[in-house]
C-alpha cells in the first residue's frame, strides 16, 4: 500500500473495529496521486492446489452425473428418440437463459457460476430425482397405491430440493458473489432451466416421439412431438423456473441481512413455498385425470400459475430497477469524499443512461473506451453493492470488515483507472476539477470559475478529481462528518 492512500490515516482499522450495528466510517479520500498503469480491476484469487482440487472434484461429479442421464435416457428412448428428445428439449434453452441474463444486466454474475447452476440442475438434479422418483414409484407400487402419488409427494420435494442445493452451495462458499435477490432469482432460475431441459428429452422423446412412433410409425412420433411442445414447453415452459424462483426469493434475502434467523429460515421458507407450488402445480392434471373434468386444470392455471408468474415477473422487473437505483443511494458518499462527481453517479442509474454513457466513450475514444466505460460502470455498480453490504452489517467478524476495505479500496483504483481514459479527451467538455462540493471549470477564453452540480444531472462530466489537503494531523472524519473540500486550486494543478 502507498504511504498517500487514505488507509494511512486509519481508515482501515476503523472498519475492522467498527462493531456491527456501529456508525461507519466514511469512505476514503482519493490519494494525491492517481494510481499508475490500466484499469486491471480486482485482482484475480490466489488459485491453490485445495481450490484446484475442489474445483476438479465438482467438474467431475457434474461430468458423471452427466454420463449417468445420457446412458440412462439413451437405454430408456433409444438413439433416435433421444435425438429428437434432444433437439426439441433445447429449442427454448436460449430464450429462457436470456431472460434471466436479462434481469442481470446491471452487475452480471461470473460465468463460471451460471454455467455451474445450470449444469447442476441439468445433470445433479436429474439424476438424483430420477433415483428417488423411481424409488418412491416402486414402493407405491407394492403398496399398491397408485403412481400418480409419485408426482405429488414426492417429486416436488426431491426435486425442488436437489435444484436448489447448487445456488446454496455458492450462497454457503461464495456469499460475496451474491448481490441480493436477483442474484437468487438467477442462479435458481438457471438451475431450474438446465433441470426442465433434461426432464423435456424424457417427455419429447419418449412420451412423444418413441411412443407415437412404436405403434403408428415416426410421422406419429413426430406429431406427437410437436403436440407435447406446444403444450408443455410454449404454454407451461416457465414452470420449473417459477417453482425454483421461490426458493431464489429466499436466499436472495439470506444474501443480504445481517440477522442469522433470517439467514436461516427466509431460504426454508422460500423453499417450501416452491415445493407446495410444484405439488400443487403437479396435483391438478391427477385431478382433471381422476374426475374427467378438464375445468379444474384451466382454474388451476388461470386462477394459481397465472397471478404467480405474473407477481413473479412484476417482483423481477421491480429489483431490477432497485439495482440500478442502488447507485444514487449509497455512491454519493464517494462524491463527498472525491472519488466521483455528481454526473457520474447520476448517469449509472438507468440502463439508458449507461447507454448514453458508452455512446459518449465511444465518441471520445474508441472502442478502448468503450471497453473501459463499461469497466467502469461493473466496478462502480459493484462498489454501491459492497457499501449497502456494509450499511447493512453483513461483514461481523473484523476479518470479514478488513476484506470489505481491502476490495472497496481495489474497487476505487479501478474506478480512478477506468476514468483516466475518458479525461480531457472531449473537445466539447471544458477542463475542471470536482473538489467534492463544486466544480471549477476552465472555460476556452481562459477564465476558470467555480459551478454548483446540477440537480439533475444525466451527462459524465469528465472531470478531474482534486486530491486532498494532507491528513497530517487531521482526526478522521465519521460516518456523519465528512472530511471537507480540497482548497481551490489545488496543490501542482495548473
Amino acid at each position: 500500500m502507498r504511504p498517500n492512500q487514505p488507509a494511512a490515516d486509519g481508515y482501515a482499522d476503523r472498519m475492522a473495529d467498527t462493531p456491527p450495528g456501529a456508525p461507519l466510517p466514511s469512505p476514503p479520500h482519493p490519494p494525491a496521486a492517481p494510481p499508475v498503469g490500466g484499469p486491471t480491476g480486482i485482482p484475480p484469487r490466489r488459485f491453490g492446489w485445495l481450490r484446484f482440487l475442489v474445483l476438479a472434484g465438482v467438474v467431475l461429479f457434474i461430468a458423471a452425473c452427466a454420463v449417468f442421464m445420457v446412458i440412462t435416457l439413451g437405454q430408456s428412448l433409444g438413439l433416435q428418440a433421444l435425438l429428437v428428445g434432444v433437439g426439441a428439449a433445447i429449442l427454448p434453452v436460449p430464450v429462457l437463459v436470456a431472460c434471466f441474463l436479462w434481469l442481470d444486466r446491471y452487475e452480471p454474475e461470473p460465468l463460471k457460476y451460471l454455467i455451474f447452476c445450470f449444469a447442476w440442475g441439468a445433470f445433479v438434479s436429474t439424476a438424483a430425482s430420477l433415483k428417488v422418483n423411481e424409488f418412491a414409484a416402486g414402493r407405491f407400487a407394492d403398496w399398491g397405491l397408485p403412481d400418480a402419488l409419485t408426482g405429488v409427494l414426492v417429486a416436488p420435494f426431491i426435486e425442488e430440493l436437489t435444484k436448489a442445493l447448487g445456488p446454496i452451495l455458492l450462497l454457503v462458499f461464495r456469499r460475496r458473489e451474491w448481490s441480493g435477490i436477483t442474484d437468487g432469482l438467477v442462479y435458481c432460475g438457471l438451475s431450474a432451466v438446465g433441470f426442465a431441459m433434461v426432464e423435456n428429452i424424457l417427455y419429447l422423446g419418449g412420451y412423444g416421439y418413441a411412443a407415437g412412433a412404436d405403434r403408428y410409425g415416426p410421422a406419429t412420433g413426430a406429431q406427437q412431438v410437436i403436440a407435447i411442445f406446444i403444450v408443455r414447453i410454449l404454454l407451461f415452459g416457465f414452470a420449473h423456473p417459477l417453482f425454483t424462483s421461490m426458493t431464489g426469493v429466499g436466499l436472495g434475502v439470506a444474501a443480504r441481512t445481517a440477522d442469522r434467523r433470517v439467514r436461516v429460515l427466509a431460504p426454508i421458507a422460500g423453499l417450501l413455498l416452491a415445493m407446495m407450488l410444484h405439488g400443487t402445480w403437479n396435483l391438478l392434471p391427477t385431478l382433471t385425470q381422476a374426475t374427467g373434468e378438464a375445468v379444474i386444470m384451466l382454474y388451476g392455471f388461470l386462477g394459481l400459475m397465472v397471478p404467480v408468474f405474473f407477481g413473479v415477473v412484476g417482483l423481477a422487473v421491480w429489483l431490477r430497477a432497485w439495482e440500478g437505483r442502488l447507485t444514487e443511494r449509497t455512491l454519493p458518499d464517494y462524491v463527498r469524499a472525491g472519488w466521483l462527481s455528481p454526473p457520474e453517479v447520476a448517469a449509472l442509474s438507468s440502463l439508458g443512461r449507461r447507454h448514453a454513457a458508452r455512446s459518449w466513450a465511444r465518441r471520445v475514444a474508441g472502442d478502448a473506451g468503450v471497453r473501459a466505460m463499461r469497466g467502469y460502470q461493473l466496478a462502480a455498480t459493484r462498489l454501491a453493492l459492497l457499501r449497502d453490504g456494509t450499511l447493512r452489517g453483513l461483514d461481523r467478524k473484523p476479518a470479514d470488515r478488513e476484506r470489505t476495505f481491502a476490495e472497496e479500496r481495489q474497487l476505487l483504483e479501478a474506478i480512478t483507472a477506468y476514468r483516466s481514459y475518458f479525461v480531457g479527451r472531449d473537445p466539447q467538455a471544458p477542463v475542471g476539477v470536482w473538489d467534492g462540493s463544486r466544480y471549477h471549470l476552465r472555460f476556452p477564453d481562459g477564465t476558470q470559475r467555480p459551478v454548483d452540480a446540477p440537480d439533475e444531472p444525466v451527462v459524465p462530466i469528465p472531470v478531474v478529481l482534486a486530491p486532498p489537503p494532507p491528513p497530517m494531523g487531521y482526526a478522521p472524519p465519521n460516518w456523519h462528518g465528512l472530511r471537507p473540500a480540497a482548497p481551490w486550486p489545488p496543490p501542482g494543478h495548473p
